[in-house]
């Protein structure tokens, strides 16, 4: 049995609602799953009237771009309360932020020549909340051009003619109204900002004393050595381990839910998430 605690749906850069996540899960005999949308909560209550009746547990979850000491990272929250209003004004001010540069990005493009029809990209988004991947998305309709990753490339990436970075909360920030809110915050896929895994100890050091609560260990790329070292390194703080697949379905082909081949999350975890919890 295996938990997914890494999720995106139709409410962020996800292609599946979270009626249809649900419904994957289902099939794939998961134990829990979490949503964790860019800056919205949106579609935790979805996700669990879908789950209503089933075997399937569906926890509050969220992934939070932050900034510590200029090093970019993502910080995931779980078991929070979705309606804090500390935790739903600090979303509000980052999904303006998120519409805001959405706007400066279009600008952008339409001075170098691609016309993007802003209520296209809506329909594109799914009513959820607009992102650079939904941008990609329609680029690719449009022909301007060939797959999403030269999307990237070309224009929305760092290095891309059309990209406007958008502010972001500190690291403490969002660890501080993730606790006030009577969540825990933990680290994202480690790995991916760092490579060889040799300046995780210091900064899990760093964040552990703003309130870090745990690193996600089990993760699709991350080899069983790296899974042992990101573990290992936890384990001197004291910090929880989480996982899951950070599945987006067909924004990012070739990748499922967790419990299979590419990634299984023991569903002992969860018990020890909401230990630290309850522990406070």
């Amino acid at each position: 049995m295996s938990l997914d605690l890494h999720i995106h749906s139709t409410f962020s850069d996800g292609s599946l609602t979270p009626s249809q996540v649900v419904g994957l899960a289902g099939r794939r005999m998961l134990t829990a799953i979490a949503l964790t949308d860019h800056d919205t909560v949106d579609g935790f209550g979805p996700a669990q009237e879908a789950a209503d009746g089933q075997p399937l547990e569906v926890i509050a979850g969220l992934e939070i771009s932050a900034l510590h000491q200029g090093t970019a990272m993502h910080i995931l929250g779980y078991l929070m309360d979705t309606g804090d209003p500390g935790l739903q004004a600090m979303l509000s001010r980052l999904q303006r932020g998120r519409e805001e540069r959405n706007a400066e990005i279009l600008h952008r493009l339409e001075r170098l020549g691609v016309m993007v029809d802003s209520e296209e990209l809506r329909r594109v988004s799914g009513g959820g909340q607009t992102g650079r991947p939904h941008i990609a998305r329609l680029l690719v309709a449009m022909g301007a051009v060939g797959s999403m990753m030269q999307a990237f490339e070309k224009y929305l990436g760092r290095e891309g003619l059309a990209y406007i970075p958008r502010p972001v909360p500190t690291a403490e920030e969002a660890i501080a109204v993730l606790r006030a809110a009577g969540g825990i915050s933990v680290l994202a896929h480690p790995q991916q900002m760092d490579p060889g895994l040799d300046r995780l100890p210091d900064l899990l050091h760093a964040l552990v004393e703003i309130g870090l609560d745990g690193v996600e260990g089990y993760y699709p790329t991350h080899s069983q050595k790296a899974r042992r070292k990101i573990i290992a390194a936890a384990g001197i703080h004291g910090l929880v381990i989480t996982g899951g697949s950070d599945f987006h379905g067909d924004i990012r082909p070739g990748t499922t839910l967790a419990g299979g081949g590419n990634v299984k999350v023991p569903d002992h975890l969860l018990e020890l998430m909401k230990a630290r919890v309850a522990g406070r």
